[in-house]
């Protein structure tokens, strides 16, 4: 597992084992004491389900004073597709599940009832003070079935529409529950006249039916499906040399198109800053100019996008396509938003239907070796570094090929892809 530890306003300051730096809080705020609004199957406080990484970091950067600890983690650092990232909250135990793939938030988890204090309605419920009993939940939230038990863990999981309470059950009362069921009337009290305490609670989606709990009943929990219209993970097909295609709204972006040109078809920019000399023309004895050195190339970047487009500073014409994929571990993650590209040669006939990707096409999924086997040997790398204060995970590799170059990391994934024209 990697973990990261986010401090005040930088989401990816620090490796776990390493130093990390004083932590700040704001005077006379207690440690946990937060109260967020509980929303079913929507989300809890500013943290809504189906929102991309990169916009729950927005918001954790909107309030650094609460947020001020906040770790960062992917729980296998050699295939970060598999299991989600994990956006943890130490200080107020909860936690964010995204999916890796796409990189939205499937599932919210309090793991610490104790520590954050949640509102429904005009009801408030966990918190040093406000306990959630089994008896209170169902007296706030109403009749519903029965819950499933899981023996081996013993916790009983309590069901309603996009929400879940998970209750731990004293081994001396396990008599009560049976065959996955509860056999007392609800609310469920223990003969002794107690009332169980919740563990865990869990939100998402309820559109898909699916029951979420703890342990495997986790991984039910879906991805609600994106608005109508949403660009978000739009594909955009790249054919090597000659343009991008946007395939929800139809925008066809060939090199040397004007910066008039793009911003008829994907509006302003995000940003625009100037480029530096190549750093690969640089290492040419006979250029004198120092790395730091200011072209008049300038880039147009669309971060909610993952796309960066070069212009040639004397022409003004488009000469490269950066696209990014944000994963964990890059210098750039969280930067951008995933480009979800779809990049195929020029021999390929005609244009590719979204969702329909042939084995020689290359995605964000695939890996540096699948992608040897489709364009050939890459030939020896270039490596690229900035310094492990900037990137604790160290330099990646840099593939050359005609039209196209790879950054690739350590874990064999794709970092960015640069299009352009040789």
């Amino acid at each position: 597992m990697q973990q990261l530890q986010h401090h005040q306003r930088s989401p990816m300051s620090t490796a776990a084992g390493a130093a990390a730096p004083p932590r700040r809080r704001c005077e006379g705020t207690a440690m946990g004491a937060i109260t967020l609004d509980l929303r079913p199957g929507l989300g809890i406080g500013p943290f809504t389900l189906g929102m991309p990484i990169c916009e729950a970091f927005a918001q954790i950067e909107h309030q650094p004073n609460i947020y001020d600890v906040v770790h960062v983690k992917y729980l296998d650092e050699q295939e970060p597709l598999k299991l989600d990232i994990v956006i943890s909250f130490p200080d107020h135990g909860f936690h964010l599940r995204f999916d890796p793939w796409s990189q939205r938030l499937r599932l919210i988890e309090v793991y610490d009832v104790k520590r954050l204090q949640m509102r429904y309605a005009t009801s408030l419920i966990g918190g040093p003070s406000t306990p959630a009993t089994f008896v209170g939940v169902y007296a706030l939230f109403g009749p519903t079935f029965p819950g499933i038990y899981d023996k081996d863990r013993g916790i009983y999981t309590l069901f309603y529409p996009g929400l879940s309470f998970a209750f731990p059950i004293p081994r001396q009362y396990t008599n009560c529950c049976h065959d996955g069921e509860v056999s007392a009337e609800l609310p469920l009290e223990f003969p002794d006249g107690t009332t169980p305490v919740t563990c865990r609670v869990s939100v998402y989606d309820s559109s898909s039916d699916s029951k979420v709990g703890v342990g495997s009943l986790m991984d039910k929990a879906s991805v609600p499906p994106l608005p109508a219209g949403s660009l978000y993970m739009e594909e955009v097909h790249a054919k090597l040399g000659e343009e991008l295609w946007f395939t929800i709204g139809g925008q066809h972006i060939p090199f040397g198109a004007s910066p008039q040109d793009v911003w008829t078809e994907l509006g302003r920019p995000c940003g625009i800053h100037q480029k530096q000399v190549d750093q690969m023309v640089i290492h040419s004895a006979s250029d004198p100019r120092p790395r730091t050195t200011l072209c008049g190339d300038y880039f147009y970047n669309y971060f909610s996008r993952g796309l960066d487009i070069l212009f040639d500073g004397q022409t003004h014409k488009i000469k490269k396509f950066v696209l990014h994929t944000n994963f964990p571990g890059h210098s750039d993650f969280n930067s951008y938003m995933k480009c979800n590209f779809v990049i195929y040669d020029v021999d390929i006939e005609g244009t590719i239907r979204p969702g329909s990707t042939p084995k020689c096409c290359i995605t964000p999924s695939t890996k540096w070796e699948q992608v040897k086997e489709i364009l050939g040997d890459g030939g020896r790398a270039a490596i690229q570094t900035q310094g492990s204060m900037n990137n604790p995970f160290g330099s990646t590799l840099v593939y050359g090929y005609q039209n196209v170059a790879f950054e690739v990391m350590k874990n064999g994934y794709i970092a960015t892809v640069t299009l352009f024209q040789s």
